[in-house]
């Protein structure tokens, strides 16, 4: 639910900086949200990447489940997705 609310909030907040700059023409719109949400997807699919790679370290052996958390964590707090 967390997980919902929050996209929400990124959506609404998207929307409102592009009624903000209404006044700029449309090719600013589109570029800017268009550059908003493919900054958004690349940073969420890194932290996916991460995670990811995170599990299989930790399933291998390669890691202590302490750092594991602290990654885990470190992981979370910068990605909506996973919060």
């Amino acid at each position: 639910m967390k997980k919902v609310i929050r996209m929400l909030l990124v959506i609404a907040f998207v929307a409102g900086f592009a009624f903000t700059q209404l006044g700029c023409g449309p090719r600013f719109l589109g570029g800017a949200g268009a550059g908003v949400v493919g900054t958004g997807a690349a940073y969420e699919l890194r932290a996916k990447q991460q995670m990811d790679r995170l599990e299989q370290e930790y399933e291998e052996g390669l890691i202590t489940q302490e750092e594991y958390e602290t990654r885990k964590e470190q992981i979370r707090r910068g990605s909506i997705i996973y919060n």
